[in-house]
């Protein structure tokens, strides 16, 4: 009886714990010969997606993000689009506030949501970014802030201005059409930039270490969507080392192109991918 009342407990507590999953705008991956004076630059921030639907925060895959009531108590009552972030290099830890399913205060009081989007809204993009603008001035919340959107002139300065932030610890930049209406799933109109790639494959084993890594994992046997196998060690800690991601996790990993063969070159280890 009591394993019963726990088993009904947990899937009504895991029900309120679920939402529909949002269906947002995605972006496409930079491609040279476009003008960049058409569009909008911004710093891409390695936080946790969110979107906000009026009264709460949902992950991109569906899940209630348990935010304090006072984080979110000066939120309008409408559509946002937007990031969790603590800062840059600091993903690891805002993936661990957020996930918590009772939030802690002191660590919410370090976070902002970062707005960068207004779902389903008219307009251009250059519209919606003055409609934000207005959001964040009307409703004056400390945690609620908008992503910087800047002026490009050319291609060089472009990357210019990847490399100078990614020195700082930037993941790269987005680009944003100008004249782009809201839409949905992937999309030209929004590019993302960054001086590596990088995708997702499943550790399907591990490979011993030697020497200081003796006794602990030397590298993640990881499997593409391609069924491409090959060995991950580079960006592994030494806690990873010791308690590596399971069997079937998936993991994102950046790299540099791909050998004659196919396969990634100079994989480094980014993170397990994110559970929402």
């Amino acid at each position: 009886m009591i394993k019963l009342l726990i088993i009904l407990f947990l899937i009504c507590y895991c029900s309120l714990s679920a939402a529909a999953k949002p269906d947002l705008l995605l972006a496409e991956v930079y491609h040279k010969h476009i003008d960049v004076q058409q569009y909008w630059v911004s710093e891409k921030l390695d936080g946790v997606r969110a979107f906000w639907n009026g009264k709460q925060l949902i992950s991109r895959g569906g899940n209630v993000i348990t935010a304090p009531a006072w984080f979110v108590a000066n939120f309008p009552a409408q559509e946002l689009d937007g990031e969790l972030w603590l800062g840059r290099n600091k993903f690891a830890a805002t993936l661990s506030i957020v996930s918590k399913h009772r939030a802690a205060d002191s660590e919410w009081q370090q976070i902002r949501y970062y707005l960068f989007e207004l779902t389903h809204a008219a307009g251009t993009f250059t519209e919606r970014i003055s409609a934000m603008q207005a959001i964040i001035r009307q409703h004056n919340s400390p945690y609620l802030q908008i992503v910087p959107q800047f002026r490009i002139a050319d291609s060089v300065q472009l990357l210019a201005k990847l490399n100078e932030l990614e020195n700082v610890g930037a993941e790269g930049l987005m680009l944003h059409h100008q004249d782009a209406l809201y839409k949905t799933g992937r999309s030209r109109d929004l590019l993302k930039l960054k001086t590596y790639q990088d995708t997702e494959a499943e550790v399907v084993g591990y490979r011993p270490g030697k020497g200081k890594y003796l006794g602990m994992v030397g590298a993640l046997i990881v499997k593409t969507s391609e069924n491409k196998t090959f060995a991950i060690g580079s960006g592994l800690t030494d806690e990873l080392r010791q308690t590596p991601p399971e069997i079937g996790a998936v993991i994102t990993y950046r790299y540099n192109g791909l050998t004659k063969n196919g396969l990634p070159r100079f994989a480094r280890f980014l993170r397990v991918r994110e559970p929402y």
